[in-house]
């Protein structure tokens, strides 16, 4: 520390502002002299708390003179006013402002070392039944275990924000973790990545070389890889990537390549080669996919144990009686492909008639007393496939029930599924994980009929699963390509297949025989996006009756001016101008009624990366906040937010297997390393009703131009093709 340093001590009387993740905070603090504003990178504070904080004065521009803490060394309260304003906090759950009160009425400045010691003494108190100490309890556990991480990380150069998560994860031995290996935390912790857990290890004195270090090194380069939709590296590329990482010169490659051959040797690891070029990554992405491919063919080469009727079906759907609809030839085709292989891809764009091929298809196999299970990969998909079929259907996680206790599915190769035919719909959006745990599930005996648009993105996790398994040429598939005529009326559709085949979407006033469901709003200045929001919101989308809720926006990227942070934040208060209480986490307000979306998979909560809900309820006083999915509520600690983000407007690649009423999908050359034909067409296709393109016509014919920028990196095809 600087020798010109100050430190002074006091109590916390009011906090101004706290950062959701713990690590600037801005406070009042009273001494026995005199009162000041402190302000800087510390952990949480609490109203009430004693701290010494260490700094030096400053001047604000703004607000004159206050302290700049570097350092804070936070006290219990001894005061009886203090533990009033401590408890009162909401630091620990269970005790409010009220109850805070009436436990130091009662035991005065003993009332933390009761909780600590004797917390059925609690019971003493008026309100404080079995739930409520129990809750407390366990809270105050959690205090002090996550206050002792935030001490050890703020000593170690790193943010605070993680102490909760760190704790959740490790429980009691969560400083023996950080102390032993605390590159554990980039593969344990969701939201810790390398660098941060990298920072706390050479705070802790792991040198630069540290087979440790290395080792984590290599695995991040690989999850990175994973995170962009690969499943492995090229060996020169990963040289590339971890040098600079690892701040490792091209002499010290060699010091690499040690590290790497001992994850070898451990069975980590796994080098390919395609042709001339040698391909590295982790063995359980290549145990995953190799399981992938021999489980599709298992079921390929196991028999049917069900005697169908062919040719009748095959009459039934070629000579359909009056009541029923008539399907095209490749209709057909995809309805007696389903029937006659154990496994078989129906794939084709929107109004290509996928659906009514599965309502035929379910016709035919329920007058077989088939059992049939219909299931997709979030719950939106599952949603629309149950109301378009008329038959019940699941998300593939709840199909294949998932267990949170053991943190795995309880359907597998040793439990299978009951089932005589398994259809899944948008299959393009199921990962490479995904795959392989619906199929190891499958018995032999089972059908599988998987639907999906295979020119749309693929899945957000990684792998290319629809791609592959179509370009193996080893799973029976049927691309349908008519467009229907109803669904030639509308210009989402028409426009759609336009895209799809290189070709700019067509204006209402240039196809007039269609429903006018497109608009296309030129503009080239993204910074006007706000203004015509604004005037969308209050003109056009009103007119034709839509809530603004029924409004979503897709973007390709998260940030820029034109990017979803920027964009959410103004949907919210266009739709949301009056004030509302809120939960504040890092730089966003969470308040009832606000849109969001889970940003990654919670097999605890039940939730999902991509599920979209509504806030219903935000508490601030003991900071969380509920999230309705449908009816279902989910609870947030306010710890767990980061899984949350606003979704007003998403990415287009987090909208897959959703719809929405209305879309408006702006696009400029700011986007252009995202730009590229299957991200307009999957956008566009996300529109039920109304779709609104605005943004720079080069913008747009670039992405229309770029077909497969950058293709994705998986063994499976040439797997399947063996």
């Amino acid at each position: 520390m600087n020798q010109a340093n100050e430190i002074i001590s006091g109590t916390v009387e009011r906090v101004i502002f706290q950062s959701a993740d713990g690590g600037f905070a801005v406070f009042v603090l009273v001494t026995p002299s005199f009162s000041t504003t402190v302000r800087g990178h510390i952990p949480s504070v609490r109203e009430g708390q004693e701290v010494d904080v260490e700094g030096a004065w400053t001047v604000h521009q703004k607000f004159g003179k206050q302290f700049f803490a570097e350092r804070c060394l936070q006290r219990m309260p001894t005061s009886l006013s203090g533990l009033k304003k401590y408890l009162g906090s909401g630091v620990i759950k269970g005790i409010g402002k009220a109850y805070g009160e009436k436990l130091v009425d009662y035991f005065g400045d003993r009332i933390l070392e009761i909780i600590e010691n004797e917390p059925h003494r609690l019971h003493e108190v008026g309100g404080f039944g079995e739930r409520r100490v129990a809750m407390i309890v366990e809270s105050w556990k959690t205090q002090r275990a996550t206050a002792q991480i935030m001490v050890f990380l703020q000593e170690k150069g790193a943010s605070p924000a993680y102490a909760a998560k760190i704790y959740k994860q490790y429980g009691d031995s969560a400083l023996n973790v950080l102390s032993d290996n605390p590159y554990r935390l980039a593969n344990d912790v969701w939201g810790i990545g390398f660098s941060i857990a990298d920072s706390i290890a050479q705070n802790l004195g792991f040198t630069r070389t540290d087979e440790r270090r290395l080792h984590a090194g290599i695995s991040f380069v690989f999850s990175a890889a994973a995170a962009q939709g690969h499943l492995y590296v090229e060996k020169s590329k990963l040289w590339e990537k971890a040098c600079p990482m690892l701040e490792l010169s091209e002499d010290e490659i060699p010091l690499l390549e040690k590290a790497y051959d001992i994850l070898l040797a451990q069975g980590h690891v796994i080098s390919l080669h395609d042709k001339e070029v040698e391909y590295r990554g982790l063995m359980a992405h290549y145990k995953t996919e190799k399981a992938v491919a021999e489980n599709c063919t298992r079921l390929l080469s196991t028999p049917s144990p069900h005697r169908l009727d062919l040719e009748a079906m095959y009459n039934t759907l070629r000579i359909p009686r009056p009541t029923e609809i008539a399907l095209n030839e490749d209709q057909q085709k995809g309805v007696m492909t389903a029937l006659s292989h154990k496994v078989s891809i129906i794939t084709g764009g929107p109004g290509t008639g996928k659906t009514t091929l599965v309502r035929k298809l379910l016709s035919l196999l329920e007058k077989e007393n088939l059992n049939v299970k219909l299931c997709a990969p979030t719950g939106r998909a599952s949603k629309r496939l149950m109301e378009s079929t008329g038959h019940f259907a699941l998300t593939i996680h709840r199909l294949l029930e998932f267990d949170p206790a053991n943190k795995r599915f309880s359907k597998d190769e040793y439990n299978t599924l009951k089932v005589d035919v398994l259809i899944v719909d948008e299959v393009s959006m199921v990962d490479i994980f995904l795959a392989h745990s619906l199929l190891q599930a499958l018995p032999s005996s089972a059908h599988l009929v998987m639907i999906g648009d295979s020119d749309q993105l693929p899945s957000v996790g990684p792998g290319n699963v629809l791609r592959d398994l179509l370009e193996s040429k080893a799973i029976p598939s049927v691309r349908l390509t008519e467009i229907f005529r109803q669904a030639q009326s509308s210009l989402i559709i028409v426009n759609a297949h336009r895209i799809n085949k290189g070709e700019f979407p067509l204006s209402p006033s240039a196809s007039p025989e269609t429903t006018p469901d497109f608009i296309f709003l030129k503009e080239t200045e993204a910074q006007n996006i706000p203004t015509h929001l604004k005037r969308l919101f209050s003109g056009e989308i009103k007119r034709r009756g839509f809530s603004p809720l029924d409004v979503h926006v897709l973007a390709p990227m998260n940030r820029g001016i034109a990017g979803t942070q920027t964009l959410n934040l103004f949907l919210q208060s266009l739709i949301y101008p009056a004030e509302r209480p809120s939960i504040a986490f890092r730089g966003t307000n969470f308040h009832p009624g606000d849109k969001v979306m889970q940003i990654r998979n919670n097999y605890d909560k039940n939730v999902f990366n991509g599920d979209i809900g509504f806030v219903k309820e935000v508490d601030t006083t003991e900071q969380m906040l509920i999230v309705e999915y449908g009816e279902r509520p989910v609870e947030y600690e306010i710890s767990e937010l980061d899984e949350l983000i606003l979704a007003y407007a998403t990415t287009i690649h987090k909208s897959q297997g959703s719809e929405y009423p209305v879309v408006i999908i702006p696009l400029f050359m700011q986007h252009f390393i995202l730009l590229q034909r299957n991200l307009l067409y999957t956008a566009l296709t996300r529109a039920q009703k109304l779709c609104i393109l605005m943004g720079e016509p080069r913008a747009i014919a670039m992405a229309i131009k770029k077909v497969d920028a950058t293709s994705r990196i998986t063994f499976l095809q040439s797997m399947l093709s063996l």
